[in-house]
């Protein structure tokens, strides 16, 4: 395998070795973790096969054929199910608050509640906040939030305060965005634009050019294109090779044509090297326009869910069941994986993420595929029924559980067993 072998020269020892650490003591604990007789599926790893994963001091460890369980403090056979890196939620709105937008408001959710349970472990937060709020998401949210919490920044200072503040061309400065990204570089992997509807590319323009000064990409939600500002001149002339856009199956900016065919800029513009971006959102999913993506092998390169209150709760619902959708449209597990931690990861700059190699996060995600018959609505009332269900069992997060669904982590109850009482969730601080 060669992306193995490449993290093993990375890394020490052969990550694919069939016994890491042979000619140690057999019962020298080794490692604080061991996920033993998981189907793993690493994309950057070319990883498709029944593998064990160790972990140690929230890092992955080691990967290979057989590790010994004695080696391990703590071992969960999870034969039968699936695993793969923590998934990378490319599009979310987590700066929850007591205003009444997504800065600082009600419309975002904490995120800790809403990913583990879907297999995500890395949310990018896409232009809740701006330059002059993003100081405080980040102390209340990404300061205290187990889930890794990255950003995009707002190119509007207030960030998406909603109704005319978004539309305020003074408030949105390129010089002032750049700034705050440049201080926050591990956190900050992007500038945003978002929900603007005049005529102006100043949004546009500056987001580029803040992307530029701070060394990252831009990602654009079009808000409603015009005869002044269309997508084709956005997607063939305006954006960057990197840069990426978001909502592309919504089908309300001309992504489908009068013809019922692709947008030809969609193309044109993934031959520049434009991204594109699912953003599943309450209002940006049809099924109209992604049927037509299948037809013409037009898939994303990150599958997402634009998170908030009203998504989870309509045909979005979280990340596990927008992948299950592409599943159900017929593409490869394996390539459903990849548009959800290494094509993620690498859009983002952030190449540590969204794999399994040695010495990365243990961010993990254990999962089974549910046979049965399940609907999946779009957010217009339309609904393709499937035969598979995407369901998270596990997730792991810098090597600690953090989602357990049936209690693979505990011990079985007898009559007059005494459990772990130190919890104190509800005592005071």
């Amino acid at each position: 395998m060669v992306g193995a072998s490449a993290a093993s020269s990375a890394n020490g020892p052969s990550s694919d070795d069939p016994a890491p650490g042979a000619g140690a003591s057999a019962t020298a604990v080794t490692y604080d973790l061991l996920l033993r007789r998981g189907h793993v599926v690493d994309p950057k790893n070319d990883r498709d096969k029944v593998m064990d994963i160790a972990v140690k001091d929230g890092k992955i460890a080691a990967v290979g054929s057989k590790i010994d369980p004695s080696r391990a403090k703590r071992t969960i056979d999870i034969k039968g199910k699936y695993l793969a890196p923590g998934f990378i939620d490319m599009h979310t709105h987590l700066f929850r608050g007591e205003q009444d937008a997504y800065a600082d408001g009600v419309l975002g959710l904490p995120p800790d509640g809403f990913t583990f349970r879907a297999g995500v472990t890395t949310a990018l937060d896409t232009g809740s906040s701006g330059a002059e709020n993003f100081e405080l998401f980040k102390k209340n949210i990404i300061d205290t939030s187990k889930t890794r919490v990255l950003a995009m920044l707002n190119i509007v200072g207030k960030g998406m305060a909603g109704g005319d503040k978004e539309q305020d061309l003074s408030n949105m400065s390129a010089d002032k965005a750049a700034k705050v990204a440049k201080k926050y570089p591990e956190i900050i992997r992007g500038i945003k634009t978002a929900h603007y509807n005049g005529p102006s590319w100043e949004p546009v323009e500056r987001s580029i050019k803040a992307g530029e000064m701070a060394g990252v990409p831009a990602m654009i939600d079009f808000g409603s294109d015009s005869p002044e500002r269309s997508i084709e001149e956005l997607l063939t002339k305006r954006l960057r090779a990197g840069d990426i856009y978001s909502h592309v199956y919504s089908g309300l900016r001309h992504e489908l044509g009068d013809d019922g065919k692709l947008n030809p800029a969609l193309q044109a513009g993934r031959d520049r090297g434009i991204l594109f971006d699912v953003g599943h959102g309450g209002g940006s999913f049809d099924w109209n326009v992604a049927m037509e993506g299948k037809k013409e092998g037009f898939w994303p390169d990150s599958i997402s869910t634009d998170l908030h209150t009203d998504s989870m709760n309509a045909g979005m619902k979280d990340m596990s069941n927008v992948m299950s959708k592409f599943l159900t449209m017929g593409q490869p597990l394996s390539d459903v994986i990849e548009e959800s931690t290494w094509k993620p990861a690498q859009a983002l700059g952030r190449k540590d993420l969204g794999n399994l190699s040695v010495g990365s996060p243990a961010d993990i995600a254990v999962f089974d595929l549910e046979k049965g018959e399940f609907g999946y609505a779009d957010s217009f009332g339309l609904r393709v029924d499937g035969k598979e269900k995407l369901v998270t069992e596990l997730t792991v997060r810098a090597g600690e559980v953090v989602w357990d669904l049936n209690g693979r982590t505990a011990n079985p109850w007898t009559p007059g067993a005494v459990g772990d009482k130190s919890n104190e969730e509800h005592a005071a601080p």
